[in-house]
């Protein structure tokens, strides 16, 4: 019989970005965690454009993604503290989101959900959604939140 201190956290990972229905996703992880006794990183994606020509331009243009993803990750991270009192883990990557994804879920066995929320627009889901929705063998548990839930919706729920 374990003990309660040899207890898992559930680390709850959110994919920051700019979409309409990270703030769904954001705000389901947290309230979860809050209810649960658990964590929640936040991993956001420094994409820089496919730039090569000039390597000062190059080098250039992925500062400028870098900080646009550190400005994202500490709005998302005040949210989260603001919310639940919760210090959430940063993850800032660059590189290719899914890519991105995979790599940290791989490298830390902590995390124990992955939460999205879907998009609302005619074209789907989203990328990462079908993405998960589309792998056979995904590493995780992954919640697909709806993304027009409205924040006492999500707090009814979480």
């Amino acid at each position: 019989m374990s003990s309660p201190s040899s207890k898992r956290v559930r680390k709850f990972l959110v994919v920051v970005d700019r979409s309409p229905e990270c703030h769904v996703a954001l705000r389901f992880a947290t309230r979860r965690a809050q209810a649960t006794g658990g964590r929640v990183t936040l991993m956001c994606v420094a994409s820089p454009a496919d730039f090569q020509h000039w390597r000062g331009v190059e080098q250039i243009m992925k500062d400028e993604a870098h900080e646009e993803a550190e400005s994202l990750i500490f709005a998302a991270a005040k949210t989260v503290n603001e919310m639940s009192g919760i210090i959430p883990e940063l993850v800032i990557m660059e590189g290719r989101t899914a890519e991105c994804l995979l790599k940290l879920i791989r490298e830390d066995a902590a995390i124990s959900i992955l939460v999205l929320a879907a998009s609302t627009a005619k074209e789907g889901p989203g990328p990462l959604v079908s993405m998960v929705a589309s792998a056979s063998q995904y590493p995780i548990p992954v919640t697909v939140v709806p993304g027009n839930l409205t924040d006492e919706a999500i707090d009814h729920l979480a």
